[in-house]
């Protein structure tokens, strides 16, 4: 007899989904870990129904993750649609084919149990989901994962999501003791029965897998001599703020932003640390203020709601020039929005939510590996400038999981010792450079630092006044600082040629998606490259310039824009991506946008059939309009 098919790929995308709580998303974050100790690329992204208890076995309970591994080590986003989706029930599949994230050719792997329900309204739509599913050109195996689970332990949904894993390590010919050693850390924490319990569904689901998998697939990885880890953005930034310093971190439980506290919590006090969980958002700003006031390196991390509540504090901030830095891990909005799905929402807020002219440094990561480095820097600037500094993660970032070169420590040196020596007698809290605008960072306690602090407009002693030369100074000195920051910053590099016949600028975690679609054009003969912005506030230098060497110009976010064939929009009343906004402002430059909300990562063919669209057109923004129209008529 002969053995299995082995298919050897360059990279796959698998989707594991199950209702909520039957530990569908452990599944996949142990699979992807089998993955990433193998040496593949991943990058993953979870699934998260909306509702804390969904109605079980709905579209709406689907709960799980989706998982792109490749031959290469750098792989920077979620990919395009998914080539396997192993589902727990029908409902589950559903919801994914409802995404549309799914290719229709895929592999359907799914529990049979639903086939002989006693429940027939269960086994009507398992029939009719399955029926979609061949008749869009989907492959489907009917898997007795119930049946099989219940071989080992009693209640299947604490059980199913490990025989799940060891399948799908048996489906990509990953190696048993992986599996095993990597089942063994995630239970680590667990009972010793637990631990082995677990192994035993993994190794059950391994066996099973071998023995009836007719076609299997290899994801070989590309040797290194590098040493790798794998995490998601939460994780980054937590480990993250422990090298560059950090003190304290305030914060009030949010989501996508809670695990990092949960990480932080873990590690924070063996490197001298204290986390702070405060009654509310504007307590943990508070909190994170003051200790920043009393010389501690502090910082607190929130979502677009809670950044909505720290407003007021952001403004005494400003005010004061006391350091402190805010990490903003964007979500779905307005208002408490989509909790769960990605945005990049949170951009003219951070710039502008704060009441009065208050400059503030704004910094966008853009890779996992970016939110462990981000933040050195963030904390530098925050410092040295005595400003606020914001620091935007999302969704994406903060639950995905990358593998990437493990963080060099020495690339983010920590603070030294505050000098609290004795300041000079004639020295004021606003001892401002009328060049640079910056001053003297005066610590209380420190001989000869006292001084007075105000909310209000206030003169070089911190003394509160009110007549307008003084006050046009201090809002000159408090912009003049992002002036000089921005003379320290070099333009962005381009991805592609330095010229063409269109640019993409994205900031965030577009940018993999972007960089990707964009390879995609370059390989048919596309004259297009791309930019990522990493500094918002102040924006780099050489902007203008780049933009000038490119026909069209246009930005890709995943926040909101009104398309050009809209009812009732037109070149007045058409509303752009937030970052457009802020180019079109900056260089006066036509710059266009594509910018969605679909709650997910946008996809690098997406992308690409937006390049290809705009180079066919041939025309810069609107042209496609009749003249009325542009005209607002």
């Amino acid at each position: 007899m002969n053995g299995p098919q082995i298919v050897r790929l360059p990279e796959h995308i698998v989707e594991i989904v199950s209702d909520a709580g039957e530990g569908a998303q452990k599944a996949a974050v142990s699979f992807a870990q089998v993955c990433a100790k193998a040496g593949n690329g991943l990058w993953t992204v979870e699934i998260i129904p909306s509702e804390i208890q969904p109605p079980p076995h709905t579209t709406g309970s689907a709960s799980g993750n989706r998982i792109r591994l490749a031959e290469r080590g750098n792989v920077t986003n979620v990919g395009n649609l998914a080539n396997v989706v192993f589902a727990f029930n029908e409902m589950a599949l559903l919801s994914r084919l409802q995404a549309e994230s799914v290719a229709p050719d895929a592999l359907f792997l799914i529990d049979d149990q639903w086939a002989t329900h006693d429940v027939e309204a269960y086994r009507k739509s398992y029939r009719e989901v399955l029926e979609q599913v061949r008749k869009g050109g989907g492959t489907v195996i009917e898997v007795p994962l119930e049946k099989e689970t219940q071989k080992h332990v009693d209640d299947t949904r604490r059980g199913k999501n490990m025989f799940a894993v060891g399948m799908l390590c048996a489906l990509y010919s990953k190696e048993l003791e992986i599996l095993r050693e990597v089942v063994r850390n995630v239970f680590k924490k667990k009972t010793r029965k637990v631990v082995d319990t677990a192994v035993k569904l993994a190794t059950a689901g391994y066996e099973y897998g071998l023995a009836n998998f007719e076609t299997r697939f290899e994801i070989p990885a590309l040797p290194t001599d590098k040493s790798m880890v794998a995490m998601n953005g939460n994780t980054a930034l937590a480990i993250g703020a422990v090298a560059a310093g950090f003190d304290l971190c305030s914060m009030y439980p949010i989501t996508p932003a809670t695990s990092a506290s949960h990480v932080l919590s873990d590690i924070f006090e063996d490197f001298g640390g204290f986390v702070h969980q405060a009654e509310d958002e504007i307590a943990a700003i508070g909190v994170a203020l003051g200790a920043s006031y009393a010389g501690k390196t502090a910082i607190t991390i929130t979502s677009g709601p809670g950044m909505a509540l720290k407003t007021e504090f952001q403004g005494l901030a400003v005010m004061t020039e006391t350091p402190l830095v805010i990490v903003d891990v964007q979500r779905g909005g307005p208002s408490t929005g989509l909790p769960t799905k990605i945005e990049q929402g949170d951009l003219l807020h951070s710039l502008y939510g704060t009441p009065g002219d208050a400059p503030k440094v704004v910094m966008a990561a853009s890779t996992i590996e970016e939110c462990y480095y981000i933040l050195s820097t963030a904390r530098k600037i925050a410092e040295e400038f005595r400003m606020l500094v914001i620091v935007l993660s999302d969704a994406n970032l903060a639950t995905g999981q990358q593998l990437f070169v493990r963080p060099d420590v020495s690339k983010t040196p920590r603070r030294p010792p505050l000098d609290l020596s004795p300041v000079a007698d004639d020295a004021l809290p606003y001892d401002w450079d009328p060049v640079t605008g910056l001053s003297q960072r005066l610590i209380p306690g420190q001989p000869g630092g006292m001084g007075v602090i105000t909310s209000l407009n206030h003169d070089r002693n911190g003394k509160a006044c009110y007549d307008s030369e003084r006050n046009q100074r201090g809002h000159q000195m408090r912009s003049r600082k992002l002036a000089a920051l921005q003379k320290s910053l070099q333009p962005p590099a381009i991805h592609g040629a330095e010229e063409g016949d269109l640019l993409l600028i994205g900031w965030g975690s577009t940018r993999g998606t972007i960089e990707e679609a964009v390879d995609m054009a370059r390989a048919e003969g596309s004259n297009v490259s791309s930019v990522n912005i990493q500094f918002l506030s102040p924006l780099p230098p050489g902007l203008k310039k780049i933009f000038s060497r490119f026909q069209k110009v246009m930005t890709v976010e995943l926040n909101y824009s009104d398309d050009w064939d809209d009812p009732l929009i037109n070149a007045e009343s058409r509303r752009y991506g937030q970052l457009a906004w802020l180019l079109r402002a900056a260089t006066l430059i036509d710059i266009d946008c594509y910018a969605k909300v679909p709650g997910r990562p946008l996809m690098p063919v997406e992308i690409y059939n937006e390049i290809q669209k705009h180079l066919e057109e041939g025309a810069k923004p609107g042209k496609e309009k009749t003249a009325a129209q542009k005209e607002g008529n």
